[in-house]
């Protein structure tokens, strides 16, 4: 059976895929997906875009979006980033052609993907590229029966940062609570799994957190990095907030 890392909101941020890439070597997977948001925030958008221009497949988030198009609903400091972070792609830098592969790629990336009964979006299954579903919509019973309604069995999702696994008893697992890895044989039961951030997590633990889902199984796989790597390149581009850098350090 297909094993696959499943990548999300990665954010620019190379040093921590760098990092995640290697520990992903060790976990025997065939091949390694992203759930969007390759750029944004992060002082490397398009060594970032290079590493997933070779995965399996990758979906549209929404800073991704916005690195095409005006963004919206950004805040004062997310905004400033994408318009660097466009600048950084259509400078040609290191070449018109890559440039233009960088672009054609972010172009073409789907909102979603659907293999057999299993869904991959960056945000939700109603919303794939904005739709944010965090812990506290399990109290918000329409909102989640609506989602799950367009659920097959599994979808798989990234957006707010935050890793765990939502069930349609209106709980929210959250990844810490889960020993091993939790299991997904029950056809009957939709669930939906939220991989975290590789550049951004955003829970209160500052390591790279992804999934690797082997189609019985999902299991939750944190990472340390060199978080001041990232700090110190964020430092060293005036446009870029050192914000950005600095809340690395805590998760948030």
């Amino acid at each position: 059976m297909t094993r696959t890392a499943i990548l999300s909101d990665i954010h620019g941020n190379l040093t921590a895929l760098k990092t995640v890439l290697d520990h992903v070597a060790t976990q025997n997977v065939d091949r390694i997906v992203c759930l969007g948001d390759v750029v944004g925030y992060g002082p490397e958008p398009c060594q970032c875009l290079d590493i997933v221009m070779g995965f399996g497949f990758c979906v549209l988030g929404n800073h991704d979006s916005s690195a095409l198009f005006d963004p919206e609903g950004f805040n004062v400091t997310a905004e400033q980033a994408i318009f660097w972070t466009r600048n950084q792609l259509e400078s040609g830098r290191d070449g018109p052609e890559q440039s233009r592969k960088r672009m054609e790629f972010l172009c073409e990336l789907p909102r979603t993907v659907r293999e057999s009964n299993v869904l991959f979006v960056h945000g939700s299954p109603r919303g794939p590229t904005n739709e944010y579903v965090m812990p506290e919509d399990i109290q918000n019973i329409k909102k989640m029966e609506k989602l799950f309604s367009m659920v097959p069995h599994l979808c798989f999702q990234g957006h707010t940062h935050v890793p765990g696994i939502f069930t349609t008893d209106h709980q929210f697992i959250r990844h810490t609570e889960i020993v091993g890895s939790y299991s997904v044989t029950n056809a009957n039961k939709r669930l939906m799994i939220n991989v975290g951030s590789v550049g951004q997590p955003r829970d209160g633990d500052s390591r790279s957190c992804y999934v690797v889902f082997d189609g019985d199984s999902v299991a939750y796989h944190r990472v340390e990095y060199d978080i001041e790597d990232t700090v110190r390149k964020i430092e060293a581009e005036p446009e870029l907030d050192n914000f950005l850098g600095y809340r690395l350090r805590e998760g948030r």
